[in-house]
Parts: structure tokens; sequence; C-alpha cells
């Protein structure tokens, strides 16, 4: 028998980042180690990660990192984490190893310890084994995880759908996850994403017929949009091109690598002759592949719609599909960008919305999952909590007594003590890494405020300099200001600033001795009560006081 603790890091009660741990005897196994994208209010954030000081803290006890798959928001930390844990070794299957060693390769962190594992073969540790299945997802080589314990199984489902016409790399053997239902599963774990979703995502997730009319009935050219690790939906924007003669030019360095790297390796099929290269970009006859990043979400659709772009200039004749999912926090942007690309007369084709390009479980898809597992114990994850209690009245509704289904937030341990869940209402600390470019330091609540307050009010700079012996104003007050007022048509205001500066300079000078410290405080202080008054405005106001000798 044995003391079993499930956390997460990351990922409950949210759209991505993450991050859970299953805990035996003391022995942690990581699953999944993700990313979100950052919401308008962040501003300057490019994306959010998972706190990892409970994982270095305890680092003497990690086993490993399991990867489910690459998409962003499973794997997109994965690389800050080897940062903290050099010494981590992370398992995946073939397909994302190489995405793995792709991601490291660019962000130059060395991966010490990478292991390829194969769907259905046992992984024998000291106390317990893991046994990885295979699960249908947008992306090749998608993993299950089976813990195998003493006191039964405990199962990871990251994103999945039920497909049986999904087969080869997208194939998922119901036969052996009901195997393992049948050897007792103590807790399932499973996505909540599309738990109020009706029916079956199978069909709707399919996309080749609907990529076809498109290629079909526009004669220009055509522009898809796409996320560079959903490879199903690529593969399917290849197959409905295969006979139609027209060129595919790939652009942008990530994109290209991925699709080289999948046609290599056999997880894309596409004609030898359809690939393209940038003297086809300007031909009626080229479907063009542009992607998005994971710092920053339509970057490269909305260079191309400014004219930035070194190689791609809009024409009324082009079409364009979002052939991507959308994410909410970055749905206003989406629709800005739609709004601009029709007043530039260029054809929009939505996917219709009876369609879905995310491959996720909808509701009859959980239920069936929960009877083959059939677990003692559910713990509905991955996806805001409206969703992880509706995953939960699933579970409900085929059986799980509701004392046994687990809601949980970020941070709090369930635990299982001789296959028992037993009562523990301790919490682990948990917070959001902000990354900003390259780097996660100082950026916080402060500096986001600070950010924040720029955005909305601007920016005004006092500066001047004062002799260093006599303390008189030598040069200035000078003033600045950055998106606050338009300094030539407001001098009165600007006139205003600079009488209030050598007020509070002189007031604050005694016997040839400056406070320059409350020479600043002061200056902002009556600065900022004139401003508002005069304005409504609080900008954020900087003051530069220096000396020089004379």
């Amino acid at each position: 028998m044995s003391k079993i603790n499930i956390m997460s890091l990351g990922g409950l009660n949210e759209n991505g980042k993450n991050l859970y741990t299953v805990s035996i005897d003391g022995k942690i196994l990581i699953f999944d180690c993700g990313m979100k994208y950052a919401p308008d209010k962040m501003y300057g954030v490019d994306y959010v990660i998972p706190d990892f000081e409970y994982l270095i803290e305890n680092k003497e006890n990690i086993v490993g990192l399991f990867i489910s798959h690459p998409h962003h928001e499973n794997m997109g930390a994965l690389t800050d984490l080897i940062k903290a844990l050099p010494n981590l070794h992370v398992y995946a299957s073939n397909y994302t190893t190489k995405i793995i060693e792709y991601m490291c390769e660019e962000e130059k962190v060395e991966i010490k310890n990478l292991h390829v594992i194969a769907a259905h073969r046992k992984i024998d540790f000291k106390d317990f084994s893991i046994f990885p299945f295979s699960v249908t997802h947008s992306s090749p080589e998608t993993l299950g995880f089976c813990v195998n314990t003493p006191d039964g199984a405990i199962i990871y489902m990251a994103d999945f759908v039920i497909d049986p016409t999904m087969n080869g790399h997208y194939d998922m053997d119901l036969g052996k996850l009901a195997y393992i239902g049948k050897q007792g599963v103590l807790c399932l774990m499973a996505e909540s994403v599309f738990a109020e979703k009706k029916g079956h995502t199978s069909p709707n997730h399919k996309l080749e017929g609907f990529f076809r009319k498109i290629i079909d009935k526009n004669e220009g050219r055509i522009i898809f949009s796409v996320l560079p690790l959903h490879i199903y939906t690529i593969s399917e924007i290849f197959n409905a091109l295969k006979g139609k003669n027209r060129k595919v030019v790939i652009m942008g360095k990530e994109l290209h690598t991925i699709v080289s790297l999948c046609v290599k390796n056999g997880y894309l099929d596409m004609e030898e002759d359809m690939l393209g290269n940038l003297t086809d970009l300007k031909s009626s006859n080229t479907i063009i592949l542009i992607s998005n990043d994971r710092e920053s979400p339509y970057a490269n659709i909305n260079r191309i719609l400014s004219g930035h772009d070194k190689f791609v200039t809009l024409e009324k004749s082009d079409t364009i599909c979002f052939a991507e999912p959308s994410y909410d926090a970055y749905e206003k942007l989406l629709v800005k960008i739609m709004n601009e690309l029709a007043i530039k007369g260029v054809n929009i084709e939505p996917i219709p919305k009876d369609k879905s390009v995310r491959h996720h479980a909808s509701s009859e898809d959980l239920m069936l999952l929960i009877k083959l597992f059939n677990p003692k114990y559910y713990m509905p994850i991955k996806g805001e909590y409206r969703y992880q209690v509706e995953n939960g009245n699933l579970a409900y509704k085929v059986g799980v007594p509701k004392d046994n289904i687990i809601l949980k937030e970020n941070g709090y341990i369930v635990t299982f003590e001789n296959g028992e869940l037993v009562e523990n209402y301790d919490k682990v600390f948990v917070d959001d890494i902000l990354i900003d470019g390259k780097s996660s330091e100082d950026v916080g609540d402060v500096v986001l405020k600070d950010r924040e307050l720029l955005s909305s009010n601007g920016l005004v700079l006092i500066s001047a300099t004062l002799d260093k012996k006599e303390k008189r104003v030598l040069v200035g007050p000078e003033i600045m200001t950055k998106g606050f007022i338009y300094a030539k048509e407001n001098m009165d205001i600007i006139d205003e600033i600079k009488k209030i500066s050598i007020e509070t300079i002189d007031d604050n000078i005694h016997n040839k001795y400056a406070d320059y410290v409350k020479i600043r405080n002061d200056i902002r202080e009556k600065v900022g009560a004139y401003l508002y008054k005069e304005t409504e405005c609080k900008p954020v106001i900087l003051t530069v006081i220096q000396e020089i000798e004379v």
C-alpha cells in the first residue's frame, strides 16, 4: 500500500500552462509543462509559465517529466524548466522528442536526458511502472499515461478525441484503454476544455472537405494561417491540394522547419512538386502558409496587413482562412484583424461554426472514456473551473459517486492512502511567471501597473541641472511628455509645470544644502495634483535632478 499525492502547478481553472504532478511515496512524476498566452492587460508580457519553486525544492525526488504532445499549452515551458533543472529526465514519443530537440536548439538550451518512449511499452521504475498509450489528437504520436501503483492505476489524459477513422500516427487503441480499466483504475485525470459541448467531437474536427471547397472556388492566392504544431490540420490542407496543380509556399523559419521535419520522418505526406518558393509568391495559383508563435499570436498576419512584410503584400483577389484555434485572450485582436482585412477587400473564409480545429473531447467522448476506464475516483483537469464542473457532472451521469469526483484548483493537494481518498487541506504555493522577451526577472504586479499607467496616461519627464556649490538652477527645468499631451499646443500647462518645479526646488534648498529626495517627491506630488486638476489624467512623472561644478 502507498501514499499518493496529485497536484497541479498550472492548468486548473485556466486555459493553458498545464503542469501536473503525481507523487508516489515521495517520488514525483511530472506530466506536461505548458505555457499560456498573456492577456491584453499584461502589457509587454509575451507568455506565462508556472512557478517551478516546488519542483526546484524537491528536485532530488523527481523521477522524470512525461510529455503527452508538443503543443505550447502542454510543452511551451519545457525549456524554461530545463534551465531550472538541467538534469531533468524527459520522456516523450519519437515525434515529440524531435520537436523538443528543435526547441532546445532554438533556445540554446542543452537537454541532457531525453528519452524516446513508444506507446504500449511499459517503463519500469523501482516501486511502480508507467504504461504510455496512444491517443488521437491533432499532433502525431500523442500519448496518455497509466501510472501503475500497488493501489491501482493513475491515468493522465491530456487532449484527445475519439475517432476510430484516424489511424497510423493518430490512432487510439480503445481495446488497450478497456484492458487498463479492467485492471483497476484508482483515479482518472481527463481534460475539460470541451466538456460543455454536446455529442461527439468527431467528425466536426475534420476540415479536409472544407479546405478543398475553399481551394476549388477561389482562383486567386489563398493564405492559410496555421499553428506550426497542429500537424493534422496542415496535413488536411496538403491532402486538399492533391491534384490541384498549385504551389505551396511556407513562410517563416519555425513553420518551414517543422513541416520539413514531418515530411522527412513520415508524419506529413505531400506531393514532391507541390512545394514552391519565394518566386511563386505573386502567382495567383499559390497557396501561402503562415503561422503564429507563442510570444505574438497573429503577429505574421498583422505584419502583412500593415504592409511591413518583406515578401507578402495583400491583394483584393486574395483569400485568407484562419485554420487555427482562437483563444479567449486574443478574441478581440482576431476580430480587429478580420475587420481590417475586410476593409482591404480581402476575402475571408471562416471555419464553420459547427466545425473545430481543436481536437478536444466533447461530452459523449468524455463519458465513453470514463466508462472504458471505470475509475474509482475522477479528477477533471485542463480548463476553466466551469468546464471542470461540467466534466464532473458527466462523470456523475455515468455512475461515478459525487463524493468520488475531485474538483480542485492549482496548488491544492489530493491525497490517497491505501487506495482511499483522505481529507487534505494542504496547499503548495503556485504563481504565474511572466516572460517578457527572454527574461522572467522583475516582471510582476508593480511593473505591470507601471506599464498600465504608461499605456493609459503617458509619461512626463522633468529634468533640471543645479550648480553643485551654490545650489542654483543652471539649466531647466526641461519638460518632456510622451503619450500625455502635445506640448506645442499646451504651453500653458508646460509653463505651469516649470513654475511648480522651480518653486519646489527653491523651497528645499537651505544654506546651500539641497534635499534631492524631497525635491523629487514634492515635484511628483505637486505636479501630479496640478495635472489631475487640469486634465483628470495621472501620467507617470519622472524627475531627474543633477549637479555639475561650474
